[in-house]
């Protein structure tokens, strides 16, 4: 068996910087302090920016005018003047269109003959009725602030689109105005 092989030369010594036990002492108290000081003051600088406490913005004058705002208002129109009635057209873009056009919860979509064919059959009136009282997810009037000759123009035109022969509602006579 061959012996390991000798060597000649020295290595040289294998220190590290910490050579006496203060500077040990020294080392690990820097390794826990230092740390903890770059935390806290990387919390101070995230925190200092100014910043409305909790709540504190319901005390705002947008927010106080807002709350006392009234709930509703009151609009008085001119019994003198006649109202200008939409036509169908107008009307059913005023109101109806938004649903209608894309065919949303269930109604029947503009110009489609085969959604409207049983529809028209039952009738202009029985349309009418549908679209005053409301019919499934559609609202009475649609949700709307139409008079209810509007909303008869307008379901003439829809089911005039889809196949149906009604005569747009006209406007009833005008009363004699008073001497």
């Amino acid at each position: 068996m061959s012996a390991a092989p000798e060597h000649d030369e020295q290595e040289p010594n294998h220190e590290g910087p910490i050579r006496t036990p203060k500077q040990l002492v020294v080392a690990v108290l820097a390794s826990f302090i230092v740390p903890i000081v770059v935390i806290v003051l990387l919390a101070m600088y995230v925190t200092s920016a100014t910043k409305p406490s909790a709540g504190s913005e319901g005390l705002g004058a947008k927010a106080t005018e807002q709350r006392i705002a009234p709930v509703a208002s009151v609009q008085v129109k001119d019994a003198s003047k006649p109202a200008v009635l939409k036509t169908g057209t107008e009307a059913y873009k005023a109101q109806c269109g938004t649903c209608h056009e894309a065919g949303l919860a269930g109604a029947p979509t503009f110009g489609d003959t085969a959604a409207w064919a049983p529809r028209v059959t039952t009738g202009y009136e029985a349309l009418l009725t549908s679209a005053l009282k409301g019919k499934g997810a559609m609202s009475a009037q649609g949700g709307g602030d139409l008079s209810d000759l509007e909303i008869g123009r307008a379901v003439a035109y829809m089911a005039n689109a889809g196949g149906a022969k009604f005569d747009e509602p006209a406007a009833p006579p005008a009363a004699a105005s008073a001497p």
